[in-house]
Formats: C-alpha cells, sequence, structure tokens
C-alpha cells in the first residue's frame, strides 16, 4: 500500500501542480483544494495510467491520499483476479 500511495501522491501532485513536500498519506484532498469535480479527474488519471476501471460511486471514499490508494488497490486487485495488489 505504501508504494501505491506513492503513486497517488506523483499524480495528485502532477495533475493538481502540488509540491510533493506538503502531500502526505494522510492529507484531506479538500485541504489539498481539491473538490468534487477534482476527484472526478483524479479518478479518471488513475484509470488511464493504471489501466483500471474505478466506479463512479467509489468517489465518495476519495477523502483522503491513503483512502486512494486503497481504492487503486481493489482496482488493481479486480483487474488482476490476484486479490493482491501489484
Amino acid at each position: 500500500m505504501v508504494d501505491l500511495c506513492a503513486e497517488v501522491v506523483k499524480v495528485v501532485c502532477s495533475l493538481f501542480f502540488l509540491d510533493p513536500a506538503n502531500v502526505a498519506a494522510d492529507s484531506p484532498l479538500e485541504e489539498l483544494g481539491i473538490d468534487s469535480k477534482g476527484r472526478v479527474r483524479l479518478l479518471a488519471a488513475l484509470e488511464v495510467h493504471h489501466e483500471v476501471t474505478i466506479d463512479l460511486e467509489q468517489l465518495d471514499r476519495f477523502t483522503d491520499i491513503a483512502a486512494v490508494a486503497e481504492v487503486l488497490a481493489e482496482a488493481l486487485n479486480e483487474r488482476t483476479g490476484t486479490g493482491r495488489a501489484s
């Protein structure tokens, strides 16, 4: 999960022009300036980058970086069918 958190931080910083030094696993998206439209953009970016599908209903779980990484891990598990994120 740590690697996925780092990956989510990279995507968030790239997408929203944030300094990685100011983004931690427990950083709330709202405090980073990421609103509901931003969460949709983040979801789409993660889907493209990782070639996964994340249901829009999962957006409610996008509360902080670690939660986004957890949703991404689940999507990767579904894609690979291994029960573990790669």
